[in-house]
């Protein structure tokens, strides 16, 4: 074998070459498109689920279905949630009030393989249910393929009853014994848009939301939670018995429009507790900012231990109590967003982050219009917010009558946000006839106190715009604050609640004369949390009553009542957790943030939120600070922390810092399954993950570790604690600990020198916004398996490369300069 070696010169190009190339590669700014990929990930569902189902229609006697492609994006692990299904092959929705080409939908049980009958379908009491086609009266003799349901009642047409899975059959069309207008999934008439495809999101419901369907249950010797059915039902433009008004007016269930159904299997996880019994319950109370991620995380708990895990959602005010001042039956770990403050001398409190979320406003606005059928995008400031909460649109307080005039403290306000020059300035696409419809007549909010309505009012305080109405001064259209919120101070004081300030009255009468009372808490009332919050959104209901009826046992004889509009006319906006406005695929407003971008909650804008938030006076535990978030990072984010006090017994502690080790684990992978972390939550990055585990250790040990005050960023995203312990852990400190995040003052007086220092939203006034830019990557990090983001890999490649790069350079150099020394050796001396 022969080698052959390079001349001193080429070795030496080759040498200056490399270390050229190691000193670019050492400059070369890392690609910021590694981070960013890697928490778009971790915000949304996979491409398509494994469980989605395409199924196709046939042709019938006067319609041909058979180019119909119907998708339902996920059959399987369901729970209660919004199911998408979308469709291509049909022919556009026609007509005026009597429309043709559409689709119904519902839901229903069977223990038939091959589908489910007539009689176990949900359908059929869902508003604007006086129209045939939209309920279960078959009309008589209309239908010649109908042998089934033929004979009437007198003067009433036959119809099909319900049959529940327990229980007697309805005994008339309008038996709403096991559902009704208001919680019914049915949707009797979804849309096809010009180009033949159409969409519908649709709510599945377990045994817990529709026991008469009892979708997910587990009873008796079965160990597999029963399953369902999703059919839909195909309209066409023929009608069975042609209509005088040239419409569609028989029942999704008449036979000859039975016969057309497509139908798609639904499995769905266990509903209820699945842990046995006999194992020791260890209890946790709090946010339900973790509910949804716990409910996933406890079946996996329970298996293969003696513990089981219950968790009951609370305010977390109520949590902390339970771990400051705890008794015999009190749980041994709270949820909570702001920190657990002790007392001096008393024992030690571990903070373990368990997961990221944050609050999504949810809207569901439907649109008559052709050719789109409801809105899906939206802008909102913190401004529109405030008016929303502040009872200053005067149809918030009185609803619009030709015969009452509007209130005198909002008279001159728009009537509703739809109206609000502001918000159409901010969302044109409203502009012209979607400006005459109501919209939403305000935000649901929930009723209970929470550290998350703390947050909310920190949002609004910290844009300058927000904070000035709030104070009192109205906006540059002239519209002024309900001045019934003067005395609550809302400039300065994060409440941790939503009031309802104004206590204006009007009545309502009955047919008969009978009067009833209403205010703005019936025009658009409280959620009982934020989870039926985004499930009210998701019906398209918010639980307005405002509707007159006789009532023999009431005082005034009349009560107040309300049914959600038809579909088609639902407008509905509410306050949801991250998680519940994903699982129910609501569409969400986009919210300015402290720069003046427009961002949506999704993994990488909560990820990049959690980078910019600072440390509180409690060791390890964030603040949350919306005026901060900048760089793309979304207002509305919050870091879940796991409190538990190390004076608990030693089973207990273990069994606790078991579960943290999960949650900050295994139950970090993001999906669908039992175990995982649901969509809707950002994965934790690798400090918090290690965190965690720091206070997972001293939970189980028993010893709070003094705290380590890491060495923070310039923004705090490095800033969590580090080492076995300290992580997360006070004890005994006292302070101040509500996080600057603290009381409204803090907030407000925060905000208000940022902004003249910054440059932060507030100082945009009425600017047009900047659009959104990219999150941070290397500060909004990612849970990997390593705990390293791809730039943090990336970087470590680099380094390597560069390392490799300068040795081979000195080395190729290496060569001729030995030559030549030793040439220099070698020559003879003078003489």
């Amino acid at each position: 074998m022969r080698f052959t070696h390079a001349r001193p010169g080429r070795r030496t190009a080759v040498g200056v070459g490399s270390l050229l190339a190691a000193l670019l590669l050492a400059l070369v700014p890392l690609p910021q498109g590694a981070d960013e990929a890697r928490a778009a990930e971790a915000a949304g569902p996979p491409a398509s689920d494994p469980s989605a189902m395409t199924r196709s229609g046939t042709k019938g006697p006067h319609d041909d279905f058979s180019a119909l492609r119907v998708t339902v994006h996920q059959t399987a692990g369901l729970q209660a949630q919004g199911v998408k299904v979308t469709w291509t092959g049909g022919k556009p929705t026609q007509g005026g009030n009597h429309l043709v080409n559409y689709l119904q939908i519902m839901q229903c049980w069977g223990d038939d393989p091959s589908g489910p009958d007539r009689e176990q379908c949900d359908f059929g009491a869902v508003a604007g249910g006086s129209i045939n086609s939209y309920g279960r009266v078959l009309v008589k003799d209309w239908d010649p393929l109908e042998t089934e349901y033929t004979q009437s009642d007198g003067f009433l047409d036959p119809f099909v009853p319900f049959r529940p899975v327990e229980g007697e059959p309805t005994d008339s069309a309008h038996d709403t014994t096991y559902f009704g207008p208001n919680d019914s999934n049915a949707e009797p008439m979804r849309k096809t848009q010009s180009d033949g495809t159409g969409e519908a999101i649709f709510e599945a419901q377990t045994a817990l939301q529709a026991p008469h369907l009892g979708c997910g249950a587990v009873s008796g010797t079965a160990r597999s939670p029963r399953p369902c059915w999703l059919v839909v039902v195909p309209r066409g433009e023929h009608e069975i018995e042609p209509f005088p008004d040239g419409g569609l007016d028989t029942s999704a269930l008449s036979q000859t429009n039975w016969n057309q159904r497509i139908v798609f299997p639904m499995t769905f996880d266990p509903v209820g507790d699945t842990c046995a019994p006999d194992k020791a319950e260890r209890r946790v109370i709090g946010s339900e900012l973790l509910t949804d991620a716990m409910s996933s995380w406890q079946t996996v708990l329970c298996d293969d231990a003696d513990a089981r895990f219950t968790f009951t959602q609370s305010g977390e005010d109520r949590a902390r109590t339970a771990i400051t001042q705890p008794t015999p039956s009190s749980p041994g770990l709270a949820v909570t967003v702001d920190p657990v403050e002790s007392a001096d001398g008393a024992p030690g409190v571990v903070h373990a982050p368990l997961a990221v979320s944050g609050l999504a406003v949810g809207f569901l606005w439907e649109d008559t219009g052709t050719p789109v059928e409801w809105v899906r995008d939206l802008r909102l400031n913190p401004r529109l917010l405030a008016k929303m909460l502040t009872q200053s649109y005067s149809a918030g307080v009185r609803l619009w009558s030709v015969n009452i005039p509007e209130p005198a403290h909002v008279a001159g306000n728009p009537q509703a946000l739809v109206s609000d020059p502001e918000f159409l300035e901010l969302n044109p696409h409203m502009k012209g006839a979607r400006a005459a419809r109501s919209g939403p007549l305000g935000i649901v909010v929930p009723g209970e106190n929470s550290d998350t309505s703390r947050l909310f009012w920190r949002y609004l305080q910290s844009d300058r715009d927000a904070r000035e109405f709030l104070a009192g001064k109205p906006d540059p259209w002239g519209m002024k604050r309900n001045p019934f919120y003067a005395e609550l101070e809302l400039a300065k004081n994060a409440l941790d609640h939503f009031p309802k300030a104004d206590p204006t009255e009007t009545s309502l009468t009955t047919t008969d004369g009978k009067a009833a009372l209403y205010t703005g808490a019936e025009i658009v009332p409280y959620s009982a949390h934020l989870h039926d919050g985004a499930l009210r959104v998701r019906r398209g209901y918010s639980g307005q009553t405002t509707e007159p009826e006789v009532c023999a046992e009431c005082a005034t004889g009349a009560k107040l009542t309300g049914t959600r509009k038809p579909q088609g006319a639902r407008q509905v906006g509410g306050l949801a957790d991250a998680a519940s406005a994903r699982r129910y695929q609501l569409d969400v407003a986009a919210l300015r943030n402290a720069d003046g971008a427009y961002v949506k909650p999704s993994g990488g804008s909560l990820l990049a939120a959690v980078g910019k938030m600072r440390d509180t006076a409690v060791p390890g535990v964030r603040a949350l600070d919306p005026g901060r978030a900048t760089d793309g990072a979304y207002p509305l984010t919050a870091v879940v922390y796991g409190a538990a006090s190390t004076d608990q017994a030693k089973d207990a502690r273990a069994d606790y810092a078991r579960m943290i080790r999960y949650a900050v684990g295994a139950g970090q992978t993001q999906g669908t399954a039992q175990g995982e972390l649901p969509l809707g939550y950002a994965p934790l990055p690798a400090a918090l993950r290690r965190q965690a585990l720091g206070a997972a250790a001293d939970l189980e040990r028993g010893v709070v570790a003094p705290a380590d005050n890491g060495t923070a960023g310039a923004d705090g995203a490095a800033g969590a604690p580090t080492g076995s312990g300290g992580a997360g852990s006070s004890g005994g400190t006292g302070g101040s600990g509500q996080s600057g995040a603290g009381s409204g003052d803090a907030a407000a007086g925060t905000t208000a020198g940022g902004s003249a220092g910054t440059g932060s939203a507030g100082e945009a006034g009425g600017s047009p916004p900047p659009a959104a830019g990219p999150p941070d990557p290397e500060r909004a990090a990612v849970a990997a398996s390593g705990g390293l983001t791809p730039s943090e890999i990336l970087g470590i490649v680099r380094w390597v490369l560069l390392g490799v790069l300068v040795a081979g350079g000195a080395a190729a150099l290496a060569g001729p300069v030995m030559l030549r020394l030793a040439a220099r050796k070698a020559a003879p001396g003078p003489g």
